[in-house]
């Protein structure tokens, strides 16, 4: 495992290189991985406006502000993602504001198409769900994982998957809406309380 870690952590992005990569692919009229389509594209289009107005809107709240900086020690938190994919979009804005709470965390992220590996190592309920992080001590340990999306939605994702079979477009565009609502407090609850839990 530590050898597919290091491996992955060769090819990194910080988070601005991440979203300076998806607007070159997108001036070229293409998302991030090796299939193209016009689906993927918009949906790349419509995540880098995500982002964007994440990272102006998002505010961290104090449990946060409090929480985050008692990492005392030195932590990378590499985080699988595709510019495609809107559970990315909501998080990564959060997560990259958590992380700058704190100079022990080092935010890196990894392409999941061009870590096949990595992903096969971190996969949910068997797919290989992303935005996925994996939090690692310094000597590459896991100390946890985080993902593909906030534990209240996750539930929703389940509870919709177990009475319809599917995740249909209807309930994409209901989550897209919760994320909005939730402004990335979820996630924020979820890595307080992964903090707090073990360090």
């Amino acid at each position: 495992m530590k050898k597919i870690i290091t491996k992955s952590l060769e090819n990194t992005y910080s988070y601005s290189s991440y979203k300076a990569l998806i607007k070159e692919l997108l001036a070229e009229g293409k998302s991030t991985g090796p299939n193209q389509s016009k689906d993927l594209t918009n949906y790349s289009l419509l995540n880098d406006k995500r982002m964007k107005r994440l990272d102006k809107t998002l505010k961290i709240s104090e449990k946060t502000q409090v929480e985050i900086p008692k990492i005392v020690a030195p932590e990378t938190w590499l985080v699988l993602t595709e510019g495609w994919c809107g559970d990315a979009a909501q998080n990564l804005p959060v997560i990259d504001k958590m992380a700058s709470l704190n100079k022990n965390i080092e935010l890196k992220l990894v392409l999941r198409d061009e870590n096949v590996a990595l992903m096969d190592l971190f996969l949910t309920n068997g797919g290989k769900a992303i935005p996925k992080l994996i939090r690692l001590d310094k000597d590459l340990n896991v100390l946890n994982t985080w993902g593909p999306r906030p534990k209240v939605a996750a539930k929703m994702v389940a509870d919709y998957k177990a009475k319809h079979g599917i995740l249909d477009a209807a309930f994409k565009q209901d989550l897209q809406i919760w994320y909005n609502k939730d402004k990335g407090q979820s996630t924020q609850n979820d890595f307080v309380e992964m903090i707090q839990n073990n360090g």
